[in-house]
C-alpha cells in the first residue's frame, strides 16, 4: 500500500509539473505580441473582442472593459473593421448583439461591426475569424490572462495577432479565472495540435465587407 500511495503521489507530482511547465509555455511564448493601446501596426484588418458574459442587456463589467478598449482602438484607427465574437447559442442569451449595441451608442457605425454568433470558446473565436471573415492580421482585445491563450491559439493557426489588455479594474472572482486558465491553457495546447473545426463554420463573410450582413434583427 505504501508503494501504491507514493506511487500515485509521484503520478500527481508530474502531472502538476507538466501542467505548469506548459502553462508557463502559453504565456512565454506570447508576452512580446501583448502591446500597448496606441501601438502602430499596419495592415491590421480587425479588431477581435473575445466575450466574457452580459447582464441581461447590458455586458458584464469585464466585456464592457473589452468593449471601451476595442472602442478606444477602433477611434484610434488602429482599424476600421470590429469582430464581436461571443455567444449566441440561444434565442435568450446573446452576448453579440449587446456587444454591437453597445459599440453603437459609443459611436461605432454599424456597417463597421461583424457579429460572430458562434463564438462559443476562445478556440472557436480565432479559428471562426481566420477561416469564415478571412483574417489574417488582427488585434484581440481581453483582460490580460485571458490574451495568452488566445494569442497561442493564433499563432498556431498562422494569424499574426497583437493583444490588448483591457484590465480597467479588479474583478470579482478573478482568482478562480486564473485558476481556470492554467487548465484551460493546457487544453489548447492539445487542441491547436490537432486543429479540429469548430462545431459550426458556415459561409464566409469577408471582413472587407458591411458587417451588417451578420445582423440577425431588424
Amino acid at each position: 500500500m505504501k508503494k501504491l500511495l507514493k506511487y500515485i503521489i509521484l503520478c500527481f507530482i508530474s502531472l502538476f509539473i507538466i501542467l505548469m511547465a506548459l502553462n508557463f509555455y502559453v504565456i512565454f511564448s506570447t508576452k512580446n505580441n501583448i502591446v500597448s493601446i496606441n501601438f502602430n501596426a499596419d495592415n491590421i484588418e480587425c479588431i477581435v473582442v473575445l466575450g466574457a458574459g452580459i447582464w441581461g442587456d447590458e455586458p458584464s463589467p469585464m466585456l464592457r472593459d473589452r468593449l471601451d478598449t476595442a472602442i478606444e482602438l477602433y477611434m484610434n484607427g488602429i482599424s476600421n473593421k470590429i469582430i464581436m465574437s461571443g455567444d449566441h447559442g440561444q434565442d435568450d442569451y446573446d452576448e453579440v448583439n449587446v456587444m454591437k449595441d453597445y459599440a453603437i451608442l459609443h459611436g461605432v457605425p454599424s456597417e463597421d461591426i461583424f457579429m460572430d454568433h458562434a463564438g462559443f470558446s476562445t478556440y472557436d473565436s480565432i479559428y471562426r475569424a481566420k477561416e469564415i471573415f478571412g483574417v489574417d492580421k488582427m488585434v484581440i482585445v481581453s483582460q490580460e490572462y485571458h490574451l495568452y491563450r488566445a494569442l497561442y491559439i493564433a499563432k498556431t493557426l498562422g494569424i499574426e495577432a497583437y493583444g490588448v489588455n483591457a484590465d480597467k479594474k479588479e474583478y470579482k472572482g478573478q482568482w478562480y479565472r486564473e485558476l481556470r486558465e492554467i487548465l484551460a491553457r493546457n487544453k489548447d495546447i492539445v487542441k491547436t495540435i490537432f486543429k479540429p473545426e469548430p462545431i459550426y463554420l458556415g459561409d464566409k463573410i469577408l471582413i472587407s465587407g458591411d458587417g451588417n450582413i451578420t445582423n440577425d434583427k431588424e
